[in-house]
């Protein structure tokens, strides 16, 4: 049976920088505060105009770079967020047209922080299956739209950015080995966005009481999630006949600076076999283990025949774990030529796109 391999990988982050500093002019908070309860120095913030869709696109294109595939052999578009640009459309259908994926299904998964390990699942199942040859998996965030920047308990956590990677199938040697997934409803309360849904729709009331924003009980998430990365990894490496000395790279969401610590010492892995970037970007929720991912295959921290463990937490309650073997080596230099022709590709695709939208509305104009 074939397995799904990561044969492509890219990330984008906004340009614009929120230091702690920053922050402490705007609560009631310091650099020391934030770096000794999170381990976050800074983060990421989305400029104007730019949204999850655009940022997921950025990260798709380097992603399919990397892969040396164009958009017209993707199958499948699948975008893990929390923060769409829209109820419907899915942010996936957007990032399909802007790419000019033709031949692509697309659709959004909500999981959390944990979306990506989720949507990597459902994507390596559907290449495993036959159903399809190639897909391409977002994670991506503009956390910032939905955080209180009055509440220094949340306000310091966030950030925004985008990952992703292409999955091929390939060998039954290597590629994803294993996945593992879950959920407890019972926990909905402890991280939620309040309103803006069908329980309490947008209104003067909502706005006024500030539902709109990201509201969670710091020390319940806590425990939630010291418990369920290492007992998610540990089950994770079984079912794929592994163990922890198996491991090459452990890559965890990156929310927390202690979670991270917490889980490490319960797993008792080497800090040189954890990635975190966390420092940089702060938690940038489904976005974060992708946009680690490809840090840590551009930092060279990844090598054909390496095992990599990802794990996920977040709202839902949600957690995931996925074991791979990485397969693929560093890509060689794109040349000029190939880099001008991917580049003329998607202003062909904005063309289509904008002539489609021409049709469109002559289609009701006639009706």
């Amino acid at each position: 049976m074939p397995r799904a391999h990561i044969v492509g990988w890219g990330k984008y982050v906004p340009q614009r920088v929120l230091t702690n500093d920053d922050l402490s002019r705007m609560v009631d908070t310091s650099d020391e505060w934030i770096v000794t309860r999170t381990g976050i120095r800074e983060r990421r913030i989305a400029a104007d105009g730019e949204t999850t869709a655009t940022m997921a696109v950025q990260a798709a294109r380097r992603a399919l770079e990397v892969a040396g595939i164009g958009p017209e052999q993707v199958d499948l578009i699948i975008v893990a967020t929390a923060t769409p640009d829209y109820f419907f459309p899915a942010t996936a259908c957007l990032v399909q047209d802007a790419l000019g994926a033709s031949r692509a299904a697309a659709f959004d998964l909500a999981a959390g922080c944990t979306g990506f390990v989720y949507a990597l699942g459902v994507a390596a199942a559907m290449v495993e299956s036959g159903a399809i040859r190639t897909a391409l998996v977002v994670g991506s965030e503009t956390l910032s739209r939905i955080t209180d920047w009055t509440d220094r308990n949340t306000c310091v956590l966030f950030g925004d950015g985008a990952g992703a990677v292409v999955l091929r199938a390939g060998p039954d040697d290597g590629g994803i080995l294993a996945t593992v997934l879950g959920a407890d409803g019972s926990g909905k309360d402890l991280l939620v966005l309040p309103a803006g849904g069908s329980r309490h729709p947008a209104s003067h009331q909502t706005v006024a009481e500030r539902m709109h924003f990201i509201k969670m009980q710091g020390r319940d998430v806590f425990r939630f999630a010291v418990r369920v990365v290492p007992t998610a990894t540990r089950q994770v490496l079984e079912r794929a006949g592994l163990t922890l000395d198996d491991v090459a790279l452990f890559i965890p969401h990156q929310a927390n600076g202690r979670i991270i610590e917490s889980a490490v010492r319960d797993l008792k892995l080497p800090p040189e076999r954890v990635y975190n970037n966390l420092d940089r970007y702060g938690n940038t929720s489904a976005a974060s283990i992708p946009i680690a991912l490809c840090e840590a295959v551009e930092e060279g921290r990844l090598r054909p025949g390496d095992v990599v463990v990802c794990v996920g937490f977040g709202a839902g309650l949600t957690w995931g774990a996925t074991v791979l073997r990485w397969t693929y080596p560093q890509p060689a230099p794109t040349p000029a030529w190939r880099r001008f022709l991917r580049r003329l590709r998607y202003v062909l695709a904005a063309l289509r796109s904008w002539l489609r939208r021409l049709w469109w509305k002559g289609v009701v104009g006639r009706g």
